[in-house]
């Protein structure tokens, strides 16, 4: 019958690569690859010589019935993988899965590395519910939507972008979600790499003030606002924290009588704190 084994390889440390992983490819009959080209390089390292089939997302529709009637008839052991990370997770390899399920193949998870679940690890956030988007839409009206969309979901939200839209993205996030806050890591368990944090504003000024932006992968997590209460204008979820301060100020109230309401709508203590102390700068300055 054969069997259809679903391995994660690294995202960037080849010490990633699990024994049990290592083992699977070893055994295996067919390494069924995301780019034959980059899977070699993995086969060179750890002294792998099973047949590479490519499979990408360009052609997997068409060729994982194939693929999974081969595994069948022939009786093999069939490795599963992509270029970095767990398969299916943002990366082709699902219709693969469904065809052998589909078959009656033994499908098989060899579990490791995955790039949003590492993200999450370093975030520092309550990630007990969490939601995982992938990459986003490019165009800036979707993308705007899907944000709005995300808002209005659970309370930690994973996302992948490459390193040319990065700043794209998190200027998004800043117009649409100012309150939430950002882990955005770059280059994850490579020599380099680097995790920033903060408010959206933040981490955009030093996306643009590092001139290897555009370099490496990007994995970013979102910490998005509590949701505040049924008498808060829907638009208010788009204003930054100082802004809703400087809303509260005008019907009358104190700085710190404003800092006081924006904690007790919802807005965390630190935030609303930070919030206080920039307006205080500023009145001063002015």
């Amino acid at each position: 019958m054969g069997t259809l084994y679903v391995v994660a390889t690294p995202i960037g440390n080849l010490q990633d690569l699990s024994p049990r992983g290592t083992e699977t490819l070893r055994q295996a009959d067919i390494i069924i690859a995301e780019d034959t080209r980059v899977t070699m390089k993995l086969c060179q390292v750890f002294d792998l010589h099973a047949r590479l089939v490519s499979c990408h997302r360009h052609n997997e529709e068409s060729k994982a019935a194939g693929l999974a009637e081969t595994i069948l008839t022939e009786n093999l052991a069939a490795a599963l993988v992509t270029d970095a990370g767990t398969p299916c997770i943002s990366d082709p390899g699902n219709e693969v899965v469904a065809a052998c399920i589909e078959r009656g193949i033994p499908v098989v998870p060899v579990p490791g590395c995955c790039a949003g679940i590492a993200a999450v690890s370093v975030s520092g956030y309550d990630a007990r519910e969490f939601a995982f988007y992938g990459f986003l839409p490019r165009e800036r009206k979707a993308l705007q939507e899907k944000l709005r969309q995300i808002a209005g979901g659970v309370r930690v939200a994973v996302l992948h972008e490459s390193p040319f839209r990065i700043i794209e993205l998190v200027s998004a996030v800043q117009e649409i979600i100012p309150g939430c806050r950002m882990t955005v890591c770059c280059d994850l368990t490579k020599l380099h790499e680097k995790t920033l944090y903060g408010s959206p504003e933040s981490v955009l000024r030093a996306l643009k003030e590092n001139e290897k932006t555009e370099k490496g992968e990007y994995c970013a997590v979102l910490e998005l606002p509590e949701i505040l209460p049924e008498d808060v204008h829907p638009k208010e979820l788009a204003m930054t924290a100082e802004a809703r301060m400087i809303e509260i100020m005008k019907e009358g109230h104190s700085l710190r009588e404003a800092q006081e309401i924006l904690i007790s709508s919802g807005e965390k203590k630190n935030a609303a704190k930070q919030a206080a102390l920039t307006l205080k700068k500023l009145f001063k300055d002015e």
